[in-house]
């Protein structure tokens, strides 16, 4: 009876804690069930931030990534962005010597030169430079140059739609005599002996393959006329090449009229604006063989474009980017600009044709700088209507825009940018940010991995010798149109007067005054190595005249002449890309 006593007590005491057992295991179960719930799969983990007691396994790629945060602003920058240093030291020079001799005492009156161009605008502009200066070289009266209207282009343009003819011919007619259209000949018209030379042309070059059949035949057409002269000709050449790329050539009143008034329109958004010369049209990309990460839609497309020219050489996409020869998409421009010190309330001009991948290639750039314009946004139709039917003057307005523009910049190396850098140069060296593209391939490749502050710091060390400041590209390198030196004088009055300026300052602002010193006493060069340079040219042509007469070319056989059995209806990849 006592045993019994003794256990109903403990039977009871445990029959009341069992509900509360219960409780707390079905709590615990209930709350287990949440947890895992709210859990992620296995595989989605590294969707999920790290936690802080994983730290030591992260991968420091994950960090980076994270870091890398593009600002709004262009953060602080060590120079003025709208301003070359140095700027005002140097000018454009290109007045003849005294050497030079007078047109009307050189020029035979049984020699005239006509030449035909070929390619867009700015490819023509350099066939016009240097047909005054082959005229020159032959003693010979210069035919107006006839512009390209039948290649891709198809523009009917002729010299006088583009230029102000009248003021062309009367700024050279001390250099070169300049007739608009061969005299007749037995009261016919003339027509000339038409043949070719070959690129790069020097001085010996004219004389001995062109000067031959000019004295035959009294008149020679020169066709495809683009780049066929030497970049190495005496001093007074270049600078006749200057005169007339820089002054002579002046566009007609109404391209001046509209240009100036997009210009105009630009200036009331903005006290400074860039000018963006963007190419990254389809057909542009598919012979420049490179690959932008768009998949097997952009191979099958980009590949279709290429199978037009039997002729394109396929490139191998990884190499061409290595080489620097991929023009940069519109972001890898954003974040370059940004990383220069350009922030979102920059104002650009986009001067473009058809971009590839339309909207959705612009969108990262315009999400970088919204405040995006061209001549259609900023003109009504009815303004351009005069111009829209021509590419030429399309094409001449965007190059006043940017020509005027604080800033120009440029994704590729064409002959706009070329011949745009070289006429910023001449007049004040005005800022022009070329692509090292070479070392930004990297660069943008690996961006996710490295913070925004390494990103900028590599930029802006990459880009040091391709912002358009004075002598960073040493003289005689690349085409002559991008880099006029022998037509740039330094003010050494102006340089010295400065460098006594930053003396007076006196001692309190001892360590500013040498780095201002410094900046004065010595130009930077430091930027531009030969590895760095774009491949820009093909090597001037080199011939001797016992060579010629070998071959049978020094008076001017049937190889130096047109041949129409050769020609194509495939029109040639150098007029289509050109521009």
């Amino acid at each position: 009876m006592s045993f019994q006593r003794r256990r109903y007590p403990y039977y009871n005491r445990l029959r009341r804690l069992l509900p509360l057992v219960f409780a707390v295991s079905l709590s615990l179960l209930i709350l287990f069930a949440f947890l895992s719930f709210l859990a992620p799969h296995p595989g989605d983990s590294d969707r999920l931030p790290p936690r802080v007691r994983h730290t030591s396994q992260i991968n420091s790629d994950t960090i980076k990534t994270a870091a890398f945060r593009v600002p709004r602003d262009g953060g602080r920058s060590d120079r003025d962005v709208w301003r070359s240093r140095n700027a005002d030291f140097f000018y454009g020079c290109s007045n003849a010597t005294s050497k030079f001799s007078n047109s009307k005492a050189v020029t035979r009156n049984d020699r005239y030169l006509a030449i035909a161009t070929s390619g867009g605008l700015n490819q023509q502009r350099t066939g016009i430079v240097d047909a005054v200066v082959a005229a020159r070289i032959l003693n010979a009266t210069l035919v107006v140059p006839k512009l390209d209207q039948k290649s891709y282009w198809k523009d009917a343009s002729d010299f006088s739609h583009i230029f102000d003819v009248d003021w062309f011919m009367s700024f050279l007619s001390e250099d070169v005599r300049i007739i608009k259209q061969l005299p007749q000949k037995g009261g016919r018209t003339w027509s000339p002996s038409r043949m070719r030379v070959p690129r790069k042309c020097n001085e010996r070059c004219y004389i001995n393959r062109v000067l031959p059949v000019l004295h035959k035949r009294h008149a020679v057409q020169l066709n495809k006329f683009d780049y066929r002269l030497s970049n190495k000709l005496s001093d007074d050449l270049q600078k006749l090449r200057c005169r007339v790329n820089y002054h002579a050539l002046k566009f007609t009143d109404p391209i001046l009229k509209m240009g100036n008034e997009l210009v105009r329109r630009m200036r009331l958004r903005s006290k400074h604006f860039i000018a963006l010369h963007l190419r990254f049209e389809p057909d542009m990309l598919a012979f420049s063989g490179c690959y932008y990460g768009g998949g097997d839609k952009e191979r099958r497309e980009l590949a279709a474009i290429r199978r037009r020219w039997k002729t394109l050489h396929i490139n191998n996409p990884e190499k061409q980017r290595r080489q620097g020869r991929c023009p940069l998409t519109p972001e890898e421009v954003g974040l370059m600009l940004r990383a220069l010190g350009y922030g979102s309330d920059v104002h650009i001009y986009v001067a473009s044709g058809e971009v590839y991948g339309g909207e959705e290639s612009l969108a990262p750039l315009k999400a970088l700088f919204p405040h995006f314009y061209s001549k259609d946004t900023i003109a009504t139709k009815e303004e351009l209507e005069p111009f829209s039917s021509y590419s030429s003057r399309m094409a001449a307005l965007d190059f006043l825009v940017c020509d005027e523009s604080d800033v120009f910049v440029t994704n590729n190396n064409g002959n706009m940018a070329k011949i745009l850098a070289g006429r910023r140069r001449y007049f004040g060296h005005k800022p022009t940010v070329r692509p090292n593209a070479k070392k930004l391939y990297r660069l943008f490749l690996n961006k996710e991995n490295t913070t925004w502050e390494e990103f900028t710091s590599r930029v802006r060390s990459f880009q040091r010798g391709f912002m358009g400041e004075p002598k960073e590209v040493r003289a005689g390198r690349g085409e002559f149109h991008e880099n006029p030196s022998t037509c740039i004088c330094e003010d050494t009055e102006a340089k010295a007067k400065a460098q006594i300026e930053s003396r007076k300052l006196g001692k309190k602002n001892k360590s500013t005054n040498k780095d201002a010193a410094a900046a004065v006493t010595t130009v930077p060069n430091d930027g531009q190595s030969e590895e760095d340079e774009p491949d820009w040219s093909e090597p001037d042509y080199e011939e001797e005249q016992s060579d010629l007469q070998d071959r049978g070319l020094y008076n001017g056989t049937s190889l130096d002449y047109d041949d129409p059995s050769s020609t194509s209806d495939e029109p040639e990849l150098e007029e289509m890309l050109s521009d």
